[in-house]
């Protein structure tokens, strides 16, 4: 059975580019464009790992890793935080907000695959 991923971003382009990657990976992709329709969307059906833009309308990605971080039944979610934002500071808001991974924009598609495939090892 594919991993599902649920795409967060605001940019209606990353979204398919990533959407387009991530299925031909073999992963059952889900898309949201903003932090409101991925808590929907994360509280009907929890991923098994979540890109998540942090800089979008609504709610930001630092707030939806705080919202999910704080269900229980949610924990086993993998975060990898996608933003432009890449200042060590950014980096270790984000990590404490239970983050797993934190990857700067713009990010070399075969490394963020790699990184996906690292945090569902039996996806490897």
């Amino acid at each position: 059975m594919a991993h599902k991923i649920l795409i967060v971003d605001d940019e209606p382009n990353i979204l398919l580019s990533l959407e387009y990657l991530m299925q031909r990976e073999g992963f059952e992709v889900r898309v949201a464009r903003d932090g409101l329709q991925a808590i929907e969307a994360i509280e009907q059906d929890a991923p098994d790992l979540i890109l998540l833009d942090v800089m979008m309308p609504g709610k930001t990605g630092l707030e939806v890793c705080q919202h999910v971080r704080a269900i229980d039944r949610l924990q086993s979610v993998q975060i990898i935080m996608l933003t432009a934002k890449g200042r060590e500071t950014d980096v270790a808001k984000g990590l404490a907000l239970g983050a797993n991974a934190y990857v700067t924009k713009p990010f070399s598609t075969r490394d963020l695959v790699a990184q996906v495939r690292s945090l569902l090892p039996s996806a490897a």
